[in-house]
């Protein structure tokens, strides 16, 4: 980390940049006439790149509590963009599928998404573009990594027993 940065700036620019992306995708999908909200576009998008995903493997990629998925499949299911089928060989699993008439929401979709990420690479040369995408793939493997972030320090206290540093 460069001596001037402070610890916390990587989280505040990267939250702020998808804070203001978010922004920027409401604002064209309501120029679009898009009657869904980013979460359910999340929800078409994982689907359509992964039929038959779970509800349970949703919620996980989402970050969101298995209630909150339901709500969000509950009002695409009634839109007729999504259907859940029970899993073959687990009756408990729902599997998740995008309708035929999902399609064109999800081309619109995919039209915004290219339009914001457009606007947000603006002012960064072409060639730049490859190389800002495979930072934050690394970037986002570090952290999807179990290891702890902290490593575990002991020191010995004075009996020979084992106690936290700092603690």
């Amino acid at each position: 980390m460069p001596a001037d940065a402070e610890p916390a700036e990587l989280e505040f620019l990267v939250r702020d940049v998808a804070r203001l992306m978010r922004r920027r995708f409401e604002q064209c999908g309501q120029e679009l006439g898009l009657s869904l909200t980013r979460a359910q576009c999340f929800v078409l998008v994982h689907i359509g790149r992964e039929p038959g995903l779970s509800q349970a493997r949703l919620a996980q990629l989402m970050d969101i509590e298995p209630i909150a998925l339901v709500r969000l499949i509950d009002r695409l299911q009634a839109e007729t963009l999504v259907e859940r089928r029970l899993d073959p060989k687990d009756r408990r699993v729902w599997r998740l599928y995008l309708t035929e008439t999902a399609a064109p929401t999800l081309e619109r979709i995919g039209r915004i998404s290219a339009a914001v990420t457009q606007r947000a690479l603006a002012n960064l040369p072409q060639p730049e573009h490859g190389a800002l995408m495979g930072t934050l793939r690394q970037v986002k493997a570090c952290l999807s990594s179990d290891a702890s972030l902290l490593p575990r320090q002991t020191d010995r206290s004075d009996d020979g027993s084992l106690a936290l540093a700092g603690g």
